[in-house]
């Protein structure tokens, strides 16, 4: 293996192989600035990756009170030393000089500097007056996926027996709010099924809608590692795109936008008609076969290939692996999660995973995935949509619980309805009744769908906008009080990747200016409002981290999410550990249901369940019905086609997405030169068919248009099916001269074009499911589409564009490794 690779060009390094049953070698990476050897590094600092949900393990190198590189932990069960691109590269966006070091407020149309005194009085001001004149439903907060379990703790306290209030969502809900869905729906509550692990053991890995080279490079990096060693996995992949796990695949499905549904039900019925299921353990652990068999019965490949535009022989191909895998890994993410029938798509690869009897063993088990580093503690803390600890807000008894971890009336707890999903919030703010909304880590006027009318909404002047971030974002040049917040680095916490493995992240630096850890943030706000409870004492009695941590320990104590065996002195200097750790799991717990279903009781379900066609709710009385022992729950579901459809006006169906090398609204990555230089600028995807039909060509200056918007990028002509556009969805506005909005020449955000529409279970946005047509603004004439090569991104035509690579600024180190773990 080479020691110094250029990790734009080859973004997943160098192979380390390794067969069936064996431990993953280590391979350490590491990346330091130039100038700087590890003899210059003074310490190295704890932490794990923020800029995607796998949960990479590394140190910080800190030299003269900076950051000043990166290297890989070794023992670490999720990543055993290695890193991705933007793992190595984007801790440069903290030194990026437009951090902001001081609140601002807004004086006269224009945000000013002030203190920090000045910026709290405003807010706390307006909370107060809110509360007295409009009540507590007045107040919505939007927070993160980035920020720490111990902050999401504090603000779920804050906002739902604090101020009281229903409206706490995160981005999460744009990301991973239906793989939390679908897992209640089929095993009555949240928490993933398997580990990273099984990818060491799987024969079979199908990924469905997931893109897992871009999304979780090093995830990647260990499957690569498989099908490089003996007797490889083989690969099903479900992705409209040529992505590098379809280029690996053994069966590559690629459907119609929208159309998963149709698929996976095709794929379950030629699994049940060809007998290939497990009888015992669909009798010991499931209910809802018969109605699922049933519902399945008529969709034949031929019916799914007539809807989904896949031959009906690779359909029943991939059947025949899916039913003979002996042990079968399943992952789903957005190309599932972002589309009209998403909860119900994501509900059936868990059937396929039920029905076959794989679960609770290695290399046996079900992943739904999430987008971002902490969305899981989003979902645990009750910061996205559910009360904290997976407790169900229909349940009295769940509720009661709660109010006595927090020392409150239940009453005081808001469960009157549904907590208010992401979408709702800004509804409501549009409408007027939401008055004053603090947005936190995130920035919608580029995240959210249809930008325009979300500027619209964040610009009135009677609401009043909260924005806590690093950078003066899209969102927060319209807010009306700016908080500098501390990043990842510069604050301590743990969080939560999406096998469940808490890491913690310790200070390795002090943050710029005057900007403090969101938790401080949180804490101050609450004393300023004084918060209290039953026994008129602080409602938030935390002071730290760690104290806030210990905080969160009682209120998971028997829950799903058990952090009780967990403290930071067991996370200091180790491998991260996998929930629910607690003195009868003290290393923590591998992979859930190896002994049967337990949290899918009536008595302490975290859902009674959904409708999966039309959302709405499964009453308690239904439920227990259906599911009095607690089995996981078979649903099965109709197709339905996606609510806008092409037309002679709109042709192409929208696709929109991530690439490798940026993360979310590119407020860190475009700041980092290594990622950004890789993928500097908006583009379009289209395949060579459409490209030809269309009259255009590799380079050309296309538009996209629809009635919501425009969207202006170089067409690079890919492998993508035909019928598809793609647009990448990092690129806004605040590298632009315009700032926060599109200018003359049309817009750069895809989300211009992104409907207003979400899947009625798990109220997840469309990002997936437009119509659009394209035109021809300009010819090539030479110049170059930015996007790049090394990914699905790739052109049918290499020697069309020159490779993406980074040269010496993007070189780093890699090292085959043993540890303790491996000398054992």
């Amino acid at each position: 293996m080479r020691a110094e690779v250029d990790r734009i060009a080859e973004p997943w390094g160098g192979r380390t192989p390794y067969g069936p049953d064996t431990q993953w070698p280590a391979r350490v990476d590491s990346f330091l600035e130039p100038g700087v050897t590890a003899d210059g590094v003074e310490r190295w600092v704890q932490t794990a990756s923020l800029l995607h949900s796998n949960g990479d393990a590394m140190d910080l190198a800190v030299a003269d009170g900076r950051i000043v590189g990166v290297r890989g932990r070794p023992q670490d069960r999720v990543n055993r030393g290695r890193l991705g691109p933007k793992d190595l590269f984007a801790w440069q966006a903290n030194h990026s000089r437009d951090r902001l070091t001081t609140p601002l407020i807004r004086e006269g149309g224009r945000l000013v500097a002030c203190d920090w005194d000045t910026a709290m009085d405003r807010i706390v001001d307006r909370s107060q007056q809110l509360l007295r004149e409009r009540g507590p439903g007045s107040v919505g907060f939007y927070t993160s996926g980035q920020l720490f379990l111990e902050e999401y703790y504090t603000l779920a306290v804050i906002a739902r027996a604090g101020i009281g209030t229903n409206h706490l969502d995160g981005n999460t809900r744009l990301c991973t709010a239906t793989a939390a869905e679908a897992l209640k729906e089929t095993f009555g509550c949240d928490g993933q099924p398997a580990s990273y692990t099984d990818v060491d053991h799987a024969d079979v890995i199908a990924l469905f809608g997931h893109n897992m080279a871009e999304t979780q490079p090093v995830l990647w990096m260990r499957v690569l590692d498989r099908l490089a060693g003996g007797e490889a996995p083989r690969l099903v992949c479900v992705d409209p795109r040529p992505t590098p796990a379809a280029r690996h695949a053994s069966v590559h499905l690629a459907p119609r936008a929208g159309t998963n549904l149709a698929l996976l039900n095709a794929l379950q019925h030629e699994i049940i008609r060809t007998g290939r299921i497990d009888h015992g353990f669909i009798d010991a652990h499931t209910v809802g076969f018969h109605e699922l068999a049933a519902g399945v019965a008529d969709c034949t490949p031929d019916w799914a290939s007539r809807i989904c535009d896949v031959p009906a022989r690779r359909i029943s191909e991939a059947a025949e692996i899916l039913g003979g895998a002996e042990r079968l890994l399943s992952t789903v993410l957005q190309g599932v999660y972002q589309s009209h029938q998403a909860t119900a798509a994501a509900c059936q690869v868990n059937n396929l995973q039920l029905i076959r009897g794989m679960l609770g063993r290695p290399g046996c088990g079900v992943l739904q995935m999430n987008g971002q580093p902490t969305a899981q503690n989003t979902r645990e803390c009750g910061a996205n949509g559910d009360l904290p600890g997976f407790r169900n807000w229909e349940n009295d008894t769940h509720v009661a619980d709660l109010a006595r971890v927090w020392n409150v009336e239940p009453s005081r707890i808001p469960h009157y309805a549904p907590p208010t999903p992401a979408m709702q919030i800004f509804r409501y703010a549009e409408q007027g009744s939401i008055r004053m909304l603090w947005i936190s880590g995130t920035n919608p006027a580029v995240s959210l769908p249809e930008l325009d009318r979300i500027r619209s909404i964040l610009g009135q002047e009677r609401l009043f906008t909260v924005v806590q971030d690093l950078y003066l974002t899209e969102t927060a040049q319209l807010a009306d009080v700016v908080l500098p917040a501390a990043t990842w680095g510069e604050k301590t916490g743990t969080f939560t990747n999406a096998d469940r493995t808490v890491h913690l992240s310790d200070k390795a630096v002090d943050p710029p200016g005057d900007a403090r850890p969101d938790l401080d943030i949180l804490l101050d706000y609450a004393g300023r409002m004084d918060f209290r409870d039953k026994d008129d004492r602080p409602l938030v009695p935390w002071h730290d981290a760690e104290s806030a941590f210990e905080a969160w320990k009682e209120c998971s104590r028997g829950r799903p999410c058990d952090y009780t065996g967990l403290t930071y002195e067991r996370l200091r200097g180790a491998s991260g550990i996998q929930w629910p750790c607690t003195r009868e799991a003290p290393e923590g717990t591998e992979r859930l249901y190896t002994d049967g279903i337990t949290w899918a009781a009536p008595g302490t379900c975290e859902t009674y369940g959904r409708d999966l066609i039309t959302g709405a709710s499964v009453s308690e009385t239904e439920y227990r019905a259906l599911n009095p022992n607690g089995r996981a729950v078979l649903k099965a579901a109709e197709y339905l086609p996606p609510h806008e459809t092409t037309d002679d006006a709109y042709p192409l169906q929208l696709n929109t997405g991530r690439t490798l090398y940026h993360f979310h609204t590119r407020t860190k990555t475009g700041r980092t030169p290594q990622l950004n230089a890789a993928a500097p600028e908006v583009w379009v995807e289209l395949s060579a068919g459409e490209a030809l039909r269309h009259g255009v060509e590799e380079g050309d200056l296309v538009e996209v248009t629809n009635p919501r918007g425009s969207v202006r990028g170089r067409l690079r002509i890919t492998g993508i099916r035909d019928g598809m556009l793609f647009l990448p969805f990092h690129y806004g506005y605040w590298d632009t001269p315009e700032g926060d909005h599109p200018g003359k020449d049309g817009g750069r955000a895809a989300n211009e074009t992104t409907v207003t529409d979400w899947d009625p279970v798990s109220k997840q946005p469309l990002f997936k499911t437009a119509a659009a047509r394209l035109t021809l603004v300009e010819r090539a004439e030479g110049t170059l589409c930015p996007a790049p090569t090394t990914t699905a991104s790739a052109p049918v035509d290499p020697r069309s564009v020159p490779p993406t690579t980074g040269g010496p600024p993007a070189i780093a180190h890699q090292t085959v490794a043993s540890t303790e773990c491996d000398r054992r």
